[in-house]
């Protein structure tokens, strides 16, 4: 079955400006699916990135007409400008709603699987925030770890009934942690609002490790969160967690939440991430964003990450090592070496988890993205916390 069958084309024409877009807007350079489809064999010529929509409701809690986002979307994405370099980008057009939704799921699963393979990015324009789902699915024939990391002011799992939770876009997160085979390594939950998550999910999630960072910790310091960003394969936007005055199109929007600005660095941080490859935007409902607003903020976080894409640093370290500089500290106890890792490109730190147990020589440790403050709390001898929880899971 070829890609094509899984997509309707887009109708530019239906938003298609009265004086046409100029040379440098997306509108007039970008491969788009209209009669033909998109080449993606070409290794020299395919894109780079691949948007796709997504024209499902069905699991969107209280949100229907999600699937109406892509096009809203695409009206405003097309015209912006590039950037000061050579883009390769792509529109695949939309996937509709199947005969069932699992039926969506599996198309996403198939497309995201698909480009991933043909090293092509997939941007995601949902769609309910269960789409993730299938965007993570996605990764399952890849034979690798997976590390997640989901934008959002609340944590999409339903502590009540974890084992047989019905996939919704307020509980799909049940099921990729109870997925098997399991290839789940890391899930960050960031700008998530304490008085929207129950205490019994965040002790699940200490529990197993997962990475938690509340609004709060990243309000005026942003940089907080892109460690976690960098660590993740896949990147999953709820547009709820942005507050309702900059991104009205959401009925779950809330009073308190992201700007719109913090918004497009969050998308930016995972453009520039050398593991990023695959992004979504979800729950973005046209039906209450009559200005666009919304959908021209969405628009903006997609050209964020593009232009963080063209401008990312090739410099998760590996080699040569002259590139980096190595800072070791040892704990006040002594019972470990802490190793960290400076990029001399970026100024941008990792920190050396190593494993335990039978693992190959060619792979003695895990390298996790951090922040300058991560190694400053080890120099003072204290364990970072983000440290810890990995040593606990690669044990």
């Amino acid at each position: 079955m070829s890609l094509v069958d899984f997509f309707t084309p887009v109708s530019v024409q239906s938003f298609y400006p009265e004086e046409g877009y100029y040379s440098s807007q997306f509108g007039k350079f970008i491969s788009v699916y209209e009669q033909e489809f998109p080449e993606l064999e070409d290794e020299q010529t395919r894109p780079q990135i691949a948007l796709f929509g997504v024209e499902e409701e069905r699991g969107a809690v209280d949100n229907a007409g999600t699937k109406k986002s892509p096009d809203a979307i695409r009206k405003h994405f097309y015209k912006l400008y590039q950037g000061d370099y050579a883009v390769r980008v792509a529109d695949l057009g939309n996937i509709k709603a199947g005969n069932t939704i699992n039926d969506t799921y599996f198309a996403v699963k198939t497309v995201t699987e698909e480009l991933l393979k043909k090293n092509i990015i997939p941007v995601i324009m949902g769609g309910g925030h269960d789409i993730t789902y299938g965007q993570y699915l996605g990764y399952q024939g890849l034979e690798q770890r997976v590390e997640v990391a989901v934008i959002d002011s609340k944590f999409d799992v339903d502590q009540e009934g974890i084992e047989d939770a019905r996939l919704t876009s307020n509980t799909f997160l049940n099921k990729i942690i109870l997925h098997e085979p399991d290839y789940l390594f890391n899930l960050s939950n960031i700008a998530y609002q304490t008085y929207l998550v129950s205490k019994e999910s965040i002790n699940m999630y200490d529990k197993i490790y997962f990475n938690t960072m509340r609004i709060g910790a990243i309000s005026g310091k942003l940089d907080q969160a892109e460690p976690l960003i960098r660590a993740a394969d896949m990147v999953s936007f709820d547009i709820g967690a942005i507050r309702a005055s900059e991104a009205p199109g959401n009925v779950n929007a809330y009073p308190n939440g992201l700007y719109g600005d913090e918004a497009c660095q969050l998308a930016r941080y995972a453009g520039m991430s050398d593991k990023c490859s695959s992004v979504g935007f979800y729950e973005l409902n046209p039906t209450f964003d009559p200005m666009g607003l919304t959908a021209s903020l969405v628009a903006q976080m997609i050209w964020c990450f593009v232009d963080g894409f063209y401008n990312r640093k090739h410099d998760a370290p590996v080699v040569p090592k002259s590139d980096y500089m190595i800072y070791r500290t040892t704990l006040v106890n002594d019972d470990y070496e802490l190793v960290f890792v400076k990029s001399r490109k970026s100024d941008r730190w990792w920190m050396q988890v190593p494993y335990f147990g039978s693992k190959s020589v060619n792979e003695r440790y895990y390298l996790v993205p951090c922040r300058y403050e991560d190694y400053q709390q080890a120099v003072d001898g204290d364990m970072p916390d983000l440290w810890w929880k990995t040593h606990q899971k690669l044990q």
